[in-house]
């Protein structure tokens, strides 16, 4: 086996891939949302860039914003599990949904907004169920309360076996899953000409330099933050033990203090037995003066 150094769910090339050849994007969606190809009059990609400031971001999703005939369509691909995607798609929905709403302008005019996960991990429940779709039903009658909130979920991990070459969606998605060159071969072998013109762009883009020096500034920019954040761990680590010898040094100091305050008051209580045994005797020997 082959493992291959960069793959469809790395996200730059995921980005760079998909903006360059945006008739494999239009592909793609029209599969993941089980609409007809030639059905898609409108397609424009409102994000296009990879921004230079996200290289060092290590939770950066670069996710792929498009409008398709009117509607609101977001596609990001998530490998790692942080145990908040439910909640975090559900807010990437409800951010594009309201960022559509001008000022003054009425809430009916707001698109349908569509949410594409693709994802490196079981999400749901269903060990068989890959693809899950969510939309807002009341919860007796399931009558739809709209058609603009939609959610779509592709679990890779869920996906077995051999793809058939007439499940165009399931190609995608073994693309997307794919870890090594005897993955692609395996795919491009079945001579579905969407799949291997894909494998080709991907490794245009996998050798190209600019893809390449996005890679180097990215890594760069990542050992950079490490750097900085195991300096901080180090100072920190620094200021802790200063901070513990501090405390110490204050509950000592304390511990002085109240030593001396007990002193001080048994000092006091000793100069105050003195003083009543000088006056016990000296009332002592008055008495034996009157008795002689």
């Amino acid at each position: 086996m082959t493992k291959l150094e960069y793959t469809f769910k790395t996200d730059t090339l995921f980005k760079m891939l998909f903006t360059k050849h945006q008739h494999l994007l239009e592909r793609l969606v029209a599969e993941l949302l089980g609409i007809k190809y030639e059905s898609i009059e409108q397609f424009n990609i409102t994000n296009p860039e990879i921004q230079p400031e996200n290289f060092g971001d290590k939770f950066c999703r670069l996710d792929i914003n498009m409008t398709v005939n009117g509607q609101r369509v977001d596609l990001e691909i998530q490998v790692r599990d942080e145990k908040n995607y439910r909640e975090r798609s559900l807010f990437m929905w409800a951010r594009s949904y309201s960022s559509a709403l001008g000022k003054g302008k009425n809430y009916r005019i707001l698109p349908r907004t569509i949410i594409i996960s693709i994802l490196g991990f079981p999400l749901f429940d269903d060990p068989n169920k890959w693809h899950s779709e969510f939309q807002l039903l009341e919860v007796t009658t399931h009558e739809p309360l709209t058609d603009k909130c939609v959610l779509h979920y592709f679990e890779l991990p869920k996906l077995t076996g051999d793809a058939s070459a007439d499940n165009t969606k399931e190609l995608w998605l073994k693309l997307f899953k794919a870890d090594t060159e005897e993955d692609l071969e395996r795919i491009d072998g079945l001579g579905v000409p969407i799949m291997s013109e894909a494998i080709q762009a991907y490794r245009s883009i996998a050798t190209s330099p600019d893809f390449r020096e996005i890679e180097r500034l990215r890594m760069r920019a990542r050992h950079d933050e490490t750097s900085a954040l195991d300096h901080a761990e180090q100072l920190g680590i620094e200021r802790g033990a200063e901070m513990e010898r501090e405390k110490w040094q204050v509950l000592v100091s304390e511990k002085d203090t109240e030593l001396e305050e007990k002193a001080a008051a048994l000092e006091e209580k000793d100069a105050a037995l003195e003083e009543k045994d000088s006056l016990i005797a000296e009332l002592l020997s008055r008495l034996e003066s009157r008795r002689q």
